[in-house]
Order: C-alpha cells, then structure tokens, then sequence
C-alpha cells in the first residue's frame, strides 16, 4: 500500500511534479493548491501516473484551512505519512518597487505556509510518533539575491524555522522527521505568473533545472528524512560555498550581474499570482518557458546520494594511483 502524502503548491512547478512523482510509486497524494485548473490539471497527472488525487482548494496563508485540509485529508485517505511544503509567492522587483501589502503577502504564503503545513502536520504526526515533513528551499535560502529580497527573507526565515524544529524533534527523540531540500534554478512556471515589475520577462538564472530533477530529490528526502537538509545541482554547492568563504566578494558579483542574468530577452507577462491564482482558468503545468535551456538530470545530486560509493571510488583511484606512481619509480 502506497504512503498517504500531502502537497502543497500542487498546482505547477516542484509540487506538481513533486505529486507526480509519489504517484509514480502508488501514493495517495493530497494536491493543495488555490488555482481549479492546475489542481484539475494534477490530479490527471496523478492518476495517470498510477496514484489516488485528492484536490483541496486552499491558501496556505490561512492557518485555519490548512488544518481543515489536513482533517480533510486524514477522513478521506488515511493518516498523513509525508508533508511536503513547497507553496510560495514573490515579487520581482528592487526593494523600494515592492508595496509594505505585497511583502507581507509574500512572507504569509512564502514563510508562514510553511510553518501552517508544518504545524497541521505534526499535530497529527507527533501523537503517532511517524512522519516526514520535507521544506522545499532554495540556495536563497542561505544567499540573498538582488530583485527578490521578500522571498529571500522568506526562505531565510525557513531555513531558521526548520533549524529550531529539528533540534526540538532531536531533544524530543521524536521519530518524526523534518529535512529541507535546497533548490537550484528550476524551469517551472513561477516566472511566467509572479507578480513583476521588470521591464523584461524573469527568468531563474543558469544553469537550469528540470522540475523533475526537483521533484525526485523530494521523494528522495522524504525516504531519508534524518539527513538535516539536501543540496540539488552543483549551482546551489558552488552558491552555498561561496557565500560561506566570500559572501563580500558575491556581493559585488551578484550587483554586477544579478539584474541582467534574471531577465531573459522577451516582454512580461500579465499573470500575476499574488493575490489570486495565476492557474485558475489555465493550466501551466509543471514546466515553465525555458524547456529547450534545461537539464533534465544532475550529477551532483546521484553523487550526494552515494557519498559511500563515490568515496570508495575515490579512494580505490587514489590506492591505484599511489601503486602506478611507485611501480614507475
């Protein structure tokens, strides 16, 4: 019998083929989401993908429908194994652009949906002593950017969130779990649908990454969910390090570049999802405008997986070249 998992920001990007994904394996997957035709458009691709859809309607900002979406999804499926947080808004815009409503609306939907989905979740996962609850972040999560700073304050937020949780299930010696995936730049469609003010459409900034590459990295979290947190794709390693050795250095670089390398060549779009749902009457899907710029794998992602592996091919390529080097001798 599948897991019974809960997604939120079902609707497009990571959490639809995040949802896809647990189907795959004949989950019952939960699809919270605001939009009618992105949900409608997930739970074909749930069911097609062999797992049981149930769609919710629901903004996360509100703490109170997301507990009655999680009483929902308890009554219909069975108890909540998997809580994947991925639902998010922004704007695109320097900060003094960005009106004191649109970034607190971004820090309700982008932080506090986090931390509501993870409140729901372990109320009920906590008196059984089983569960995951997997954060979706971002490398931004760490490195703010220029053109994003609410929803940078919003994943560094989480990243906090998640880091005082974790300790807490530690001391508890609770067998629930929580983990945090950190993201590189993803083809999804959040670019065509954020509210931008631009004069170019925004684009996520190479090299970019499938949803899919995203969305197997989660399932994958949500199997191992002792491991504090996860790094996707070499970008988001080279990123975090960077910015742990010469955070003043990538200052300057991301003032010299961080406007231009998030604005592709095309005008923007009108769709803006911060107050209401960019999919309601149209389906975006999982992918967003940049299919023919994104990698459908990462290497660096299989290689964290099976750091054994990888270290004992490294070691075993040292012990031969150590040998070559004294047999020439």
């Amino acid at each position: 019998m599948g897991q019974v998992v809960v997604v939120t920001g079902a609707s497009g990007g990571i959490g639809r083929a995040s949802a896809v994904a647990f189907a795959r394996r004949g989950d019952k997957v939960a699809l919270l989401a605001r939009g009618e035709a992105g949900l409608e458009g997930a739970v074909r691709d749930v069911t097609a993908a062999g797992g049981t859809a149930l769609p919710i309607e629901v903004d996360v900002a509100d703490y109170e429908k997301v507990e009655a979406a999680a009483d929902q999804v308890e009554k219909e499926l069975g108890p909540i194994d998997v809580w994947v947080n991925v639902a998010f808004s922004s704007v695109f815009a320097p900060f003094l652009e960005i009106e004191p409503s649109e970034f607190k609306r971004t820090t309700e939907v982008t932080y506090l949906g986090y931390v509501h989905g993870t409140r729901a979740a372990l109320r009920r996962m906590k008196p059984r002593d089983h569960g995951a609850i997997v954060q979706v972040g971002s490398a931004l999560a760490y490195r703010g950017i220029p053109l994003q700073s609410a929803y940078c304050g919003a994943k560094h937020a989480i990243q906090g969130f998640h880091d005082s949780l974790r300790c807490e299930l530690l001391h508890d010696k609770s067998d629930v779990h929580v983990t945090m995936v950190q993201m590189p730049a993803v083809n999804t469609p959040q670019f065509s649908w954020v509210l931008s003010r631009l004069p170019k459409h925004p684009q996520p900034v190479p090299p970019i990454f499938q949803p899919e590459v995203a969305a197997d990295a989660v399932v994958y979290a949500a199997d191992h969910p002792r491991r504090r947190e996860y790094w996707v794709g070499a970008p988001t390693v080279g990123t975090l390090i960077a910015n742990k050795f010469a955070a003043g250095l990538l200052d300057r670089y991301l003032a010299r570049t961080g406007y231009k390398g998030q604005q592709s060549d095309q005008p923007p779009e009108k769709a803006a999802n911060l107050w209401e749902p960019a999919d309601e009457e149209r389906d975006y899907g999982a992918h967003g405008a940049f299919d023919e710029r994104s990698t459908p794998r990462s290497l660096q992602t299989w290689a964290s997986r099976h750091r054994g592996l990888v270290g004992a091919f490294a070691a075993g390529a040292t012990a031969a070249a150590v040998s070559w080097g004294r047999n020439r001798r």
